[in-house]
């Protein structure tokens, strides 16, 4: 063999050593930024499910001043019921749509308290008031938090060139948090 040849092989190579290299740093952000999707997203499940499981504490006080608020009752049970079966199947748009009917519900059995002075004055009462007030807090910055992660995955899979290493991976797209159009909407509470 001569010099040439020798230099051809090195060079191939060291092209292929560049390659693999590059293809496995590529991989490896994405990993990285597939599994900061996962962590913000099992984070506001961690709150949502806290929030959703104060709802039958909230629900049993209110219940002994506003037994016949049947309505407001019936859809909280039902947001609880649909974040369950959403949370547990990973589905964001269903935990999004039980978002929706929560924030149609809550504030309207937040204002029994105003129609109700002996409730306004429970004192457990106040306290969840006031956990639902943080929690609410803790899931708006998580919100934020995930919607920034499954951001920067998004724009990473997309992207050239590392979107032939994401098809080659298989990543697929995350689906934002965005509020449905019902919570944007003002709620109406009428006694």
């Amino acid at each position: 063999m001569d010099g040439t040849t020798i230099a051809i092989y090195m060079g191939t190579v060291i092209f292929a050593l560049i390659l693999l290299f590059w293809f496995v740093s590529i991989w490896n952000r994405l990993v990285r930024l597939e599994k900061d999707v996962d962590r913000a997203w099992s984070n506001i499940d961690t709150i949502l499910q806290q929030r959703f499981d104060m709802i039958p504490n909230m629900v049993k006080i209110v219940q002994e001043y506003a037994g016949h608020e049947k309505e407001i009752f019936g859809a909280l049970s039902e947001a609880r019921n649909t974040f369950a079966a959403a949370s547990q199947g990973g589905d964001v748009s269903g935990v999004m749509a039980a978002e929706s009917m929560l924030s149609q519900a809550m504030p309207k059995l937040l204002a029994l308290s105003e129609a109700y002075p002996d409730l306004k004055a429970n004192t457990n009462f106040l306290k969840l008031q006031g956990d639902y007030k943080e929690i609410e807090d803790s899931v708006t910055d998580q919100r934020q938090l995930y919607n920034s992660s499954a951001t920067n995955f998004n724009t990473a899979i997309e992207i050239i060139p590392g979107a032939f290493v994401a098809s080659i991976k298989g990543c697929k797209e995350r689906t934002l948090y965005e509020a449905e159009q019902e919570a944007r909407e003002s709620v109406s509470i009428e006694f």
